[in-house]
Parts: structure tokens; sequence; C-alpha cells
């Protein structure tokens, strides 16, 4: 796994090359490998303010992320590193370093709001890096927050049209923090020391009025308050004399303020012991894989001049992990059939119960690995091929049978037709000698096990063969009268006529087993589809819930302020979560 190939250093994510975006393969195979869950912490801001700097720290390095040294901005596209985290031994800690927002040299502030969002969509840590106190400057600064309902969308259509899409936002936006360096106030509100996330929240409190200044004002708070419900502050010191900063990378610990390093040490602490793993909608754990199919996705929509959309994202995961499951449930059939069956079975109904017992295990498999699978379209295919493999088993066991019983009665009635080639039967009293002698040779044949399915059958074909034979010497054994010839013939019509009623019986009675094994089938994966079902029914009731919480949460922060037209505007985004809190049907399975 790239988790424990410690990537020496970092490498391009999302390639910036003149405003246009494009994925590196090297970073993709990387991600590729990493089948542990990922902890993905994004950090963004204006360019030349440190982000490199934390990200290093982060890593556990002294370089890696380029810090640069000029007023130019040094980080182009996305760079991705990934290391071991250091606290979670089962997760893979992924940073991503972007590109200085606000670099004059672009003169495309597009191209930043782009970055901006990928970093939202791909993080579930989200650190927004600036200079200096949270001032209005820094506020418009921040302007791309206020951009995210243009360039982003949870849902391919909106089921409710009068709802802003941008409600769905909290359900899979990252955790925010946010990073002040060079902090040079006092955290004190009305002559009282206050903590800096007490200061980021008096910073983002809103202000009365409906003028233009004022809705500028209040635009970019309202975003983070509504987005962002899980925030965090961080101030840090100047690091060392303005002169060093050049070469920070190269300076040791002591060259460092106390408090900057100690202020870093902490930033690093809370996110190593905090920051969660990336999810998707309804609880899904993002691993390697699955993060590289969100940064195609969602580079193939800007790059072709759509809006990223979360849920297509977690659709088009869907359709390829969805595929993925069907052939691991199909490979774990086959391997455990092959490991498990041995043909020709005794009966068909042997097989059938080895079969249902291992098709179970792989809807299992199925189930495991599957997720969003619209319409049971992927269950439906996994049950075709699961009857189709049944099918081919069944064939299989009936040529074994066949093959096995064939070869017995060529062993057991070999001597027979030799001296029936040597004249043995052709004399008086010869046709009963005969009949006698298949008697015995049948009741041998008889009494060796595990003949399989086609025993009846693979003897009525052989002893039709046989006849004529039987017809000859019936016709020329002189001790026999005519009449007894007759009443022999017609024992041996009777007997034919028996053994074809016994195959129809037997044949109508395999029919009906197998349509009684195709309804235990259905009944298996309605049985398990709906357990599935249930379950995801309860982590995004779950989910729901917490949404639900951080926006009530939200809501009474804003009447306590005052802002009842804001408080309206969240109360139709819960009542529209309230309202779409209903079970879904369960679609009928082949």
């Amino acid at each position: 796994m790239a988790s424990e190939s410690h990537m020496p250093a970092p490498v391009c994510l999302i390639e910036n090359t003149k405003g246009q975006l494009t994925v590196n393969q090297e970073a993709l195979k990387i991600l590729t490998g990493i089948r542990q869950p990922v902890v993905v912490v994004a950090i963004v801001g204006l360019y030349r303010t440190g982000k490199s700097y934390l990200m290093n720290k982060l890593a556990g390095k002294k370089k890696g992320f380029s810090l640069g040294s000029t007023v130019q901005s040094h980080t182009k596209g996305i760079w991705m590193w990934c290391v071991p985290h250091p606290e979670k031994p089962k997760y893979t800690l992924v940073l991503l370093d972007t590109e200085g927002l606000g670099d004059v040299e672009k003169g495309d502030n597009k191209n930043d709001s782009w970055i901006f969002a990928l970093a939202i969509l791909l993080s579930s840590t989200f650190v927004y890096n600036s200079m200096g106190t949270i001032n209005q400057m820094a506020m418009d600064q921040l302007h791309y927050v206020t951009e995210l309902t243009d360039r982003i969308r949870a849902k391919s259509s909106p089921v409710n049209s009068e709802v802003d899409d941008s409600a769905d936002f909290v359900s899979f936006f990252p955790a925010f923090v946010w990073t002040l360096r060079d902090f040079s106030l006092e955290l004190e509100a009305n002559g009282k020391p206050i903590t800096a996330d007490e200061y980021l929240d008096l910073s983002l409190k809103l202000k009365q009025g409906t003028n233009m200044e004022i809705k500028s004002f209040n635009e970019p708070r309202l975003c983070i308050r509504k987005f962002f419900p899980k925030k965090k502050c961080f101030i840090f010191d100047r690091p060392a004399q303005r002169k060093y900063l050049v070469h920070l990378e190269q300076l040791q610990e002591d060259d460092l303020n106390p408090e900057f390093t100690e202020q870093v040490a902490d930033f690093c602490s809370y996110i190593f012991k905090y920051s969660e793993a990336k999810t998707l909608s309804g609880g899904i754990t993002v691993n390697g894989p699955r993060l590289e199919s969100l940064v195609l996705t969602y580079v193939k929509a800007i790059s072709s001049g759509e809006l990223p959309c979360m849920e297509n994202a977690v659709l088009a995961l869907a359709q390829i992990e969805n595929s993925a499951a069907v052939r691991k449930a199909i490979a774990h059939y086959e391997q455990q059939m092959g490991q498990k069956v041995q043909l020709p079975t005794e009966t068909l109904q042997e097989l059938l119960d080895l079969h249902r017992a291992i098709e179970k295990e792989a809807i299992e498999v199925f189930m495991k690995n599957s997720f969003k699978d619209v319409g049971q379209n992927f269950q439906t295919k996994l049950a075709e091929c699961l009857v189709a493999k049944r099918d081919d088993f069944c064939k299989q066991n009936v040529r074994a049978s066949s093959d096995h019983c064939s070869a017995l009665l060529q062993d057991i009635f070999s001597p027979l037709e030799e001296d029936v080639k040597q004249g043995k039967f052709s004399k008086s009293g010869g046709y009963h000698l005969f009949i006698k002698k298949m008697e015995e040779l049948k009741k041998k044949y008889y009494q060796v096990p595990r003949k399989g399915i086609q025993a009846e059958e693979t003897l009525k074909k052989y002893l039709e063969s046989k006849e004529s034979v039987a017809n000859a010497l019936l016709q020329t054994d002189q001790s026999l009268t005519e009449k007894e010839k007759e009443i022999e013939v017609e024992r041996i019509k009777a007997e034919s006529a028996e053994a074809a009623a016994k195959m129809l019986e037997e044949m109508q009675k395999k029919n009906q087993k197998m349509m009684e094994e195709k309804e235990k089938s259905y009944q298996e994966h309605l049985k398990q589809l709906t357990e599935k079902m249930e379950l995801e029914r309860a982590q995004l009731m779950a989910e729901q819930e917490r949404i639900l919480a951080l926006k009530l949460e939200e809501n009474e922060r804003l009447l306590r302020e005052g802002f009842k037209e804001e408080s309206r505007k969240l109360q139709e985004e819960m009542r529209a979560i309230e309202n779409s809190r209903t079970s879904g049907g369960i679609c009928t399975i082949l």
C-alpha cells in the first residue's frame, strides 16, 4: 500500500497549466494502492502565507511541500503527500497543498475558485490559512466561499426547487479550520480573555440591516456558518525574525519562536486527533481508490464546463464499485463451489444445497462491497450470473454422472458382451441364461455408490442398446415355445414403458426442485437486500439527525442575534429534510 511505501516527497495530484486542470497519473497510481480509509487534510489561502510549512509539519518533515522564497506563488495546482497516520495505524493521512490564491501573475480569479472548490470537495478537514487578524479584508479575501453555490452542486436535480441546493452542502462539507499567521493582537473581548475559537465566533457575527454594504459584510460569514458547522481556529505568532523567514525550513527548533513552535504542535495534535476519515453520503468511508474516483470525476466535470456534483460523483463511484462487487461475489462463488462440490453428486438436491449455501455467501460478499445500487441493477445482474453459474454446474453434474456411469457400465458389462460375441448364449436355454446374467450385472451396477443423477438414465440407454441382442437370443432359443416368446416380448415392453414413466417422473421432480430453488434464491436476495436497506436507512436517518441538529443550533443562534429572515430560510431547509425522510421501496430481484 502507498501508506506503507512512505512517499519520500509530495507529487502533483492536479496540475494547473495555463488555467487547465489535469490529473497526474503518477498520483492516481499511488491512490490506487491505498486500501486504508484516508484522512484528507487540504489547505488553501493567499500565496506566500506559509501554507506549505504547516503541511510539512503534519507530514512530520522539515522539507517536502515547496515553501518558495519569493513573492510569487510557488505551488501550482494541488500537490499530494500520503503518509502513515501518526496516531491512527489503520488510516492513511493524505495532505493536499494548493497553489496560492490571489497570484496577480495568473490574472484568472475563476481558476482560484476551482482550486478552492476542489479542496473542499476532496478533503475531510479544510484549512484556510491567512495572515494577521480576521478583519473585513480577511473576509473579502475569503470571497471564494460565497462562490461555492455557483461552483458546486449537491444533487444532479434538487428534489425541492424552492430550497437552495446549497442546503445539502453541510452533509458532505469538511470540518473548517482557520489558521491565522503572524497574529499580533491580544485575545480578549470586553476586557476578558477569550479563546481562538471564541474569537472566530465573534468574527462571524452578523450585522443588522439590508443595504448592500451590510449584505456584503454578512454574506461570507453566513456561508461559513451554514456550510461549515464544525469550526476551529488557531493563531500563530511570527515564527522568527523577518530576515530568517526566507530560510524557515532550514531553521532549527531552537531558532524559532518558542510560542510559535508550541502553537504549531497544538495545531498538528488537533488535526491528528480530531480530523476524521473522508466519508460520502450514507456513511461510506473513502479509501485511496475512492478518492481517485472523486478526483477524476470532479476534474472531468470542470474541464468539460460542468459543475462538480457530489451526487453524480458518488453514483459514478458506485458504478465502479458495484461492478467490482459483482465480480468479487462471482469469484467467491466459483472458488467455493470448486472446492466443495465433488462431481458427480449423488442427488440433485445435494448440489442445490451446496449452491444455496454458497450463493448466500456470494450475496453477502456483494452486499459488503456495494453501495447505492439504484434500482438494484447490479444485484439483479448478480442474481442472473448466479443462476447461470448454478445451471452450468448442473450441466457439468449431468455430464460427470453420465460419463462416470457409461465407463462403469462398460467395465461391468464388457465380459457379458464378449460372451455374446463368443456365442455362449446361442444355444437352447441361452436366452434365460443371458437375462439372468444381465440381472446379476445390473445388481452389481446398482451397488456401486456415487454414480450421480444420471445413473438410471444411462442404464436405461445402455439396456435399450442391447435390446436387439436380447431379441435375437429370444427368437433363436429353441427351448422356448412361441407363446412363451410372445409373453417375454410383452414383459420387455412393459419394463421399457415403466422405465420411461419413471424417467418422466424424475424429470418432473427435477423441474419442481428447480422452481423451488428459484423461489429460495429470490427470498435470500430479498432478505439480504431488506437488511441492507434497513441499515442504510438507519445510517441516513442518523446523518439527517446530525444535519438537523447542526442546522437547529445555527437557527437558534440566528434567532438570538435577531436575524428572523435568515432563520426562516433555515427552517425551510430543515422542513425539506424532514419531508425527505421516507423509506424507499425494494425492487424485484430476478
